[in-house]
């Protein structure tokens, strides 16, 4: 991920999502948001751009494109793949030159500048017809707070699962086959858990973020879209428990600096009870702790709200193609329920359309970990929200994340440090324009 050069420029987790997702995409040419007519012929000549894929999936999206040409005779595709590095800024330039191509594989956090542009098809107005076919946490994971629309439509999505050590929770006289679902009952299993060990065992390894604000149930912006509210009593009331975990070592003394290698080494020895992870992480725990392996229990993320968080992808048309009703049928044709199904059998992730997770592939085991995982994600996906907002930028995760940590160490109460870390993120929300 490039640094970024501006706060415009910070096109927040393009991606916060890549420890999660396997496959990171981006990428459309040609008036204001909501202009561009879709009705008409499907014909022409439009540009399909995604971010780093050709290495690992060449034969899939060849066969995607030549099969729509088929279906739409007159149209030809051509399809561009930016390299992972500096693909934000190359973004950016080619929406200041007006060169983006006409379909864009995007992020929430990158269709938002864009939309406020006028640069990202509104597809509430353009294509309305397709909403129905997609699950509607997803559909509305690429509106923009402020603005009315939907501005992609969603791609693959991904979620992870929470492991837990059910020998520490035996050991710890909790119940191992009844984890903590909530933050309440995790925080309450989490303080047993450092009593029972002297403090030798924590329950988490990392410090709140957005997110967990999010599934806390924190209002986390105001509905404008004009600034942050993360700083209200709830949100004091989360960071205060996790003050109170800290003091108690029931979360990780190393919390501050951790990062998902480290907090996963600790998984792996015992030093800490849950951790998110995938099902390569239970591959690896087979080989390198198979005490740990044996012991493995697999639960949804912890959440107060009963939605989980998922990641998402999306494909944008440009608002100023000249092609649109070819550029509004391939994005819908890419991301429609056989094509990501397809996608999904390919790499491990999730359709976005209504009804996809309802097939056995993501419902029905075989003993493999890989389906374990699988299939305890798709479960919660079904009704899953993207809680970290699309204006949150990756300057205003580390506004975040440093007061969280003064705030844990004592040297702010949780109050100041969430009002300095909102008066922070609404400045740097300023300069977004």
């Amino acid at each position: 991920m490039p640094a970024s050069r501006s706060p415009r420029r910070a096109l927040a987790a393009v991606f916060a999502a890549c420890v999660v997702l396997p496959l990171s995409a981006c990428g459309s040419s040609g008036g204001d948001s909501g202009t561009a007519d879709a009705s008409g012929k499907v014909e022409g000549d439009i540009t399909f751009q995604t971010w780093n894929l050709r290495a690992n999936f060449k034969p899939y999206f060849e066969s995607l494109i030549a099969d729509f040409e088929k279906k739409y005779p007159g149209t030809d595709v051509k399809w561009i793949d930016q390299p992972a590095e500096g693909y934000a800024d190359k973004i950016s330039a080619d929406a200041a030159g007006g060169t983006l191509p006409d379909v864009v594989n995007v992020s929430p956090d990158l269709v938002a500048p864009l939309a406020k542009a006028g640069l990202a098809l509104d597809l509430d107005k353009a294509a309305s017809q397709y909403k129905k076919e997609y699950l509607e946490g997803a559909w509305a994971s690429h509106q923009i707070p402020g603005m009315t629309g939907t501005y992609a439509f969603p791609w693959y999505l991904n979620t992870g699962p929470l492991f837990y050590n059910k020998s520490l929770f035996k050991e710890a006289g909790l119940d191992s086959e009844q984890p903590p679902k909530t933050y309440d009952e995790v925080f309450d299993a989490a303080l047993k858990m450092a009593d029972k060990t002297d403090g030798k065992v924590a329950t988490l390894a990392n410090v709140p973020t957005v997110e967990d604000f999010g599934r806390y149930g924190v209002e986390l912006m105001n509905k404008e879209g004009t600034a942050f509210t993360f700083n209200d009593a709830k949100g004091v009331e989360l960071l205060t428990k996790y003050k109170e975990l800290y003091d108690a070592k029931a979360l990780d003394p190393q919390a501050l600096t951790a990062t998902p290698e480290s907090s996963g080494k600790k998984f792996l020895t015992g030093a800490v009870a849950m951790n998110p992870g995938s099902a390569l992480d239970l591959g690896n725990f087979k080989k390198q702790a198979p005490n740990l392996y044996k012991n493995i229990g697999i639960t949804d993320q912890i959440t107060s709200t009963g939605h989980v968080n998922m990641y998402v992808m999306g494909v944008m048309v440009n608002a100023r193609t000249k092609r649109a009703p070819a550029a509004v049928a391939f994005a819908h044709y890419v991301t429609d329920a056989a094509h990501q199904m397809s996608f999904a059998k390919q790499v491990a992730i999730f359709p976005s359309t209504a009804g996809s997770l309802d097939d056995p592939y993501f419902t029905k085991e075989d003993g493999t970990d890989e389906t374990r995982v699988r299939v305890a994600a798709a479960k919660s996906l079904k009704n899953a929200v993207n809680y970290t907002p699309v204006l949150f930028s990756e300057q205003m995760k580390t506004e975040l994340r440093n007061e969280v940590a003064k705030a844990l160490q004592g040297k702010e109460s949780p109050k100041e440090a969430l009002d300095n870390a909102v008066e922070a993120c609404n400045r740097l929300l300023q300069q977004q324009g």
